[in-house]
């Protein structure tokens, strides 16, 4: 049983290895086209300021670092292998998410949706112990996707003329902040998972403080209710 348990935890390493290198074989890839949609979207409210997606580097980097310490410190744990089976899925599809993004926003809508539900399974598994190399990370990484999955959604609720795209930012910014909350309050730990949401919602006041104040307005709100459960789960460290 170690030995497997040692053969997977090298395997989810390697894919958060691979799920870092992605961009290196998608360099074109800046965020969707607007001419990707029948309604094209320039610059559209539900999504963050450009510098918010930095927080990549960080969540590339810790993912790495955590499960590699993992890999050496914790391959036999049972704790840390039921976090890195759904981990393993949402990092594989993340690896190959870039190239279908490019391709089609309803499939990496899809996919990253798979993705987020994975990472969450994941961060709820994750081990009460050696919180810094495994649910930090993985609540960093989940936080993240959870923005991004809304605004993936207010994109194409925008993009295929479902809704005019103040309504979308409303409504998909809306519903990150619900999720951001229920996450962090059900978890009660790992407050990386907050501190992105709050980066993302940051990243759309910035977006939008000028030209659509509405939504920028709700995101601030947003920000300041998801600090309540992210301080209380600072608290529980």
């Amino acid at each position: 049983m170690a030995d497997a348990r040692f053969v997977f935890a090298l395997g989810c390493f390697l894919l958060s290895l691979l799920f870092a290198a992605s961009p290196l074989f998608v360099e074109s890839f800046a965020g969707f086209d607007p001419n990707q949609f029948p309604v094209p979207q320039d610059n559209p409210p539900v999504q963050p300021a450009g510098y918010a997606f930095a927080i990549w580097g960080v969540i590339y980097g810790w993912l790495i670092i955590g499960l590699g310490w993992g890999l050496i410190k914790a391959y036999h744990d049972g704790q840390w292998h039921d976090m890195r089976k759904p981990l393993a899925l949402s990092l594989l599809i993340g690896s190959a998410w870039l190239a279908v993004a490019v391709a089609s926003p309803i499939w990496a809508s899809v996919l990253i949706w798979v993705m987020l539900l994975s990472a969450l399974a994941a961060l709820f598994l994750a081990p009460v112990n050696d919180q810094t190399w495994a649910a930090w990370p993985v609540g960093l990484y989940a936080g993240w996707l959870s923005a991004a999955s809304c605004v993936s959604l207010g994109l194409l609720a925008a993009g295929y003329g479902f809704l005019d795209q103040t309504t979308a930012a409303l409504v998909f910014v809306g519903l990150a902040i619900v999720i951001g909350c229920f996450v962090q309050s059900a978890l009660g730990r790992a407050p990386t998972y907050g501190i992105a949401v709050i980066w993302a919602l940051v990243a759309v006041i910035v977006q939008n403080l000028e030209t659509t104040p509405l939504v920028a307005y709700v995101a601030g709100g947003g920000a300041l209710v998801m600090l309540v459960p992210t301080l209380k789960a600072f608290r529980a460290m």
